[in-house]
């Protein structure tokens, strides 16, 4: 599973040109899920996340969480996290999880970041989707479970 965590000022999603997703400050999170992921991986990455202290304290020191402001989070899923570039240019996408796979998990991330974020905006799986940012620093992570 990989997240790409973006520390936003703002964040926006869009399917068809209408708003379907919207947050201040928090996090812009890009989701990809293989087949190998599970309930499990994804709890550890949630947690890994959210308890990221990359916001800045009084001090300008990256110490705060996404709970210490009162952050948002904007979850987008993104299977092109999983782009195989190794032979030719035309990406392989055979690593990303299957799409029922896929967005279970997808909606499962969704459901356990509600418990413990008070506003939790999301994408729409599979869907044409327009993001935008406004990225605070930039300060952008990348959390891939193979490396948890």
């Amino acid at each position: 599973m990989r997240f790409v965590i973006q520390r936003v000022l703002s964040s926006s999603v869009s399917v068809d040109e209408t708003v379907i997703g919207s947050i201040d400050k928090g996090y812009m999170v890009l989701i990809g899920v293989s087949n190998e992921d599970t309930k499990e991986t994804a709890d550890k990455m949630i947690r890994k996340m959210i308890g990221l202290r990359i916001f800045e304290d009084e001090n300008g020191k990256t110490n705060l969480s996404l709970a210490d402001v009162d952050g948002a989070l904007l979850l987008i899923s993104q299977f092109t996290l999983y782009a195989n570039c190794k032979k030719g240019n035309r990406p392989s996408f055979i690593e990303a999880g299957a799409p029922d796979y896929a967005s279970d998990l997808y909606e499962y991330i969704i459901e356990k970041c509600k418990a413990s974020v008070e506003t939790v905006e999301r994408g729409e799986f599979g869907a044409d989707m327009k993001v935008s940012l406004v990225n605070d620093g930039p300060f952008t992570i990348v959390l891939d479970s193979d490396n948890l």
